[in-house]
């Protein structure tokens, strides 16, 4: 398809539209010119976030861990971006590099009663078991609604195993979620119920996410000549019909207050990443608490919103941001000016950082867990200084020791927390003279999974669009699992591949139910000790 005069407008900065315009020049013959990023902030990235200073505290709102099984889409793209400018590797090579270094083993995956608890017994009832395996047979037409929630198909027993705490920690689960995307996860990463308890699938960048991928790919498309627009707030997308076609027609946006218009040519294409996790974040402090944003989430969804209406196959976001007590949790990043808490935890765990994955304290009210990355975790970050951070599944909740909601405490309180649940009372003083810790709340963090039907989601490109697409977590793509870089990256290869008419195979989703070792692996880890396999 000829694209020298073809422009391509992506809305919002994040791994879904850099990944977009990745393969609009790779694949797609695009002049980088000629590619226009529409971000309303001053970052880049969306949801693979990291920054800070060892003065001011480091943050990271969240960290992703990857698969190679599963991210098929995402190692296409790192294999298309050097690891710097002038280098012949490639960042997928670093990260394989990294990880031949630094391998995952957790040796203390569950913690309760301040002491590491045999998380290789998964606790499951001979129902539990019958109903997993079920569950990976069954289709997903199988259910009366497909907005069923997770506590319809399992007893509230099933939520009190090691299993379900390794689990919904690992991928943030609650059991009013939707049993559909509970369903795709155990599908998709049915590879790694055997080694559930020890994390060793599990796969890291060098740095956060947005060091080693979100940086160099904007730096590589930068260099490209991807014009990026930020602080540009999309209001408003006009279509026009013709012949029962949509068509967009203009971009209305506002930058610095001011109302200004894009006139979108017959040949142009928009793609649009819908919906945001991290919409309406806020920080606290050592000092304070973050504050619960509920007020009306940020410009991808008010633009969604606005689209949707009378159109409903652009899906329906008020699903999806309904509901903020079931979405939200917490994290925290804590900067360390002193090594104590991590010798003290190395002891504890027998885990150097960046090999332990997550430690979960099943007996935590808060449902909290904390992850030791390897250091430095942020390319600028001193070799003196630290970081680690944690999350709380349930942050309306009173602490253990801390006798506060979660959402109502300080930075210092959620450290002092931590270190009562490991014991490290006697040290406390200490660990808290040297730490910067800075919580954060996320409204819509996993709204994604929230329960929902069929079409409350639209197609990466909808019916009856010719030149628009959707991109990221809230598009539909059949048995991919939301809360992934992988599902970002896949979206932007089925938008650019299906509106330019690309004929370049996309990879397969990865079914590791069809491999007879991964399934026997599966039965014999769900049936172990007392089932059927011994």
């Amino acid at each position: 398809m000829e694209t020298e005069n073809k422009k391509a407008y992506l809305i919002g900065g994040g791994i879904a539209s850099l990944s977009a315009a990745v393969y609009l020049i790779r694949d797609g013959g695009f002049s980088g010119k000629n590619i226009y990023i529409l971000e309303s902030s001053e970052d880049l990235g969306g949801s693979l976030d990291g920054k800070g200073s060892p003065k001011d505290g480091y943050v990271c709102r969240g960290g992703r861990m990857f698969s190679e099984e599963v991210y098929s889409c995402t190692f296409d793209l790192l294999s298309s971006i050097p690891l710097h400018k002038s280098s012949k590797k490639t960042l997928r090579d670093d990260f394989v590099k990294f990880n031949k270094e630094v391998r995952v083993n957790a040796k203390a995956r569950l913690v309760e009663n301040r002491k590491i608890i045999d998380s290789s017994f998964l606790g499951l009832s001979d129902i539990d078991r019958i109903g997993l395996a079920n569950l990976i047979s069954l289709p997903e037409s199988f259910f009366d609604s497909e907005s069923s929630k997770i506590s319809d198909y399992f007893s509230p027993s099933f939520f009190e195993t090691n299993f379900w705490f390794e689990w919904c920690t690992t991928f943030a689960f609650q059991p009013w979620h939707s049993i559909i995307e509970f369903k795709r996860y155990l599908l998709r990463f049915i590879q790694e119920f055997p080694r559930i308890n020890t994390m060793t699938g599990v796969k890291h960048t060098r740095y956060t996410q947005f060091d080693s991928i979100v940086t160099p790919v904007a730096d590589w498309l930068k260099n490209e000549g991807v014009i990026f627009l930020m602080n540009h707030h999309v209001l408003d997308l006009e279509f026009t019909e013709n012949r029962d076609r949509e068509k967009v027609k203009k971009i209305i946006y506002s930058k610095e207050q001011h109302k200004e218009e894009i006139i979108v040519e017959d040949s142009d294409i928009v793609l649009f990443t819908n919906g945001s996790m991290t919409s309406n974040s806020s920080l606290g402090n050592n000092k304070s608490a973050p504050e619960t944003n509920t007020k009306k989430a940020n410009d991808s969804w008010r633009l969604w919103e606005k689209i949707a209406k009378g159109r409903p196959h652009f899906g329906k976001p008020h699903i999806f941001e309904a509901d903020i007590d079931k979405m939200k949790w917490e994290s925290f990043t804590v900067t360390l000016k002193d090594k104590k808490f991590i010798e003290l935890i190395k002891k504890f765990s027998d885990n150097e950082p960046g090999t332990g994955g997550i430690v979960t304290f099943k007996d935590s009210n808060w449902l909290l867990s904390i992850a030791i990355p390897n250091q430095p975790h942020f390319a600028n970050q001193p070799e003196d200084i630290f970081v680690w951070g944690g999350y709380g599944l349930s942050p309306d909740k009173e602490g253990n020791f801390i006798k506060k909601k979660m959402s109502e405490c300080t930075g210092e309180e959620l450290v002092m927390e931590v270190c009562c649940l490991l014991g490290f009372d006697n040290e406390l003083s200490e660990i808290l003279e040297h730490s910067d810790c800075v919580p954060c709340m996320m409204p819509y963090i996993t709204s994604q999974f929230m329960p929902r039907n069929k079409g409350d989601r639209p197609l990466v490109i909808p019916e009856k669009t010719e030149n628009f697409t959707f991109l990221g977590q809230y598009c539909e793509i059949q048995d991919e699992v939301v809360f992934t870089v992988e599902q970002s990256v896949r979206s932007a290869m089925i938008a650019v591949y299906g509106l330019l008419g690309i004929n370049k195979e996309i990879p397969t989703i990865y079914k590791g139910v069809y491999d007879p070792e991964v399934i026997m692996n599966f039965m014999k880890t769900v049936f172990n000790k007392e089932g059927l396999f011994k």
